[in-house]
């Protein structure tokens, strides 16, 4: 199991709790929280080794939306089109609440 932490400079802060995703083979879960100083990424992984491909991908989703808030992250074996289908399933769970 690894642990790992990402901090990103962003502007949009997130106004309530979000939940999207389980923890399951395969999977992850994202909780998001309100968090005016700083974005930060929690993670924790059952999958050692991919601190590298994890900063590709959260680096690009917060290019795209400049989200502050603190993000947990708990994964389970997912790929990388698995990570950016529940941050797009995030996007569109705020977009509802906003």
């Amino acid at each position: 199991m690894e642990k790992l932490e990402f901090k990103f400079n962003n502007k949009e802060n997130i106004k309530k709790f979000v939940h999207v995703g389980v923890v399951a083979s395969g999977d992850l879960e994202i909780l998001v929280y309100p968090n005016e100083m700083e974005s930060r990424v929690k993670i924790v992984t059952g999958s050692d080794g991919f601190k590298e491909i994890w900063m590709n991908v959260l680096t690009r989703f917060f290019e795209r939306y400049s989200l502050q808030g603190t993000f947990i992250i708990h994964d389970f074996g997912a790929t990388p089109g698995v990570v950016n289908l529940r941050l797009t399933q995030l996007m569109e769970v705020l977009k509802d609440e906003q």
